[in-house]
């Protein structure tokens, strides 16, 4: 997957995590819904871990430094930066 397209898929999976934890917070016995948590916490963080290897971090906080000579984080498009950003132009909801 290129930049773009694996930084909407961790976006969708982050929705859909925030999503289910809502839910769990009043079903908190729903096992169903505790397995769909989990997998897909597990499917974000792959595509996390794949998307910083290729990329580099996303956050400050949550990854090591690959570099331990250049602070890698400062090298990426900024989240104000258009770079950073995809387009959700056309993807309006009917």
């Amino acid at each position: 997957m290129e930049r773009e397209l694996m930084l909407q898929k961790i976006m969708e999976l982050d929705f859909i995590a925030v999503d289910l934890g809502l839910y769990l917070n009043t079903h908190p016995a729903e096992s169903s819904a505790i397995e769909a948590y989990n997998q897909v916490i597990e499917a974000v963080d792959a595509l996390r871990l794949k998307f910083e290897a290729a990329y580099g971090p996303l956050c400050s906080f949550r990854s090591y430094a690959a570099d331990t000579k250049n602070w890698q984080w400062i090298n990426n498009p900024w989240p104000w930066q258009q770079d950073a950003n995809t387009s959700l132009a056309g993807k309006e909801c009917q």
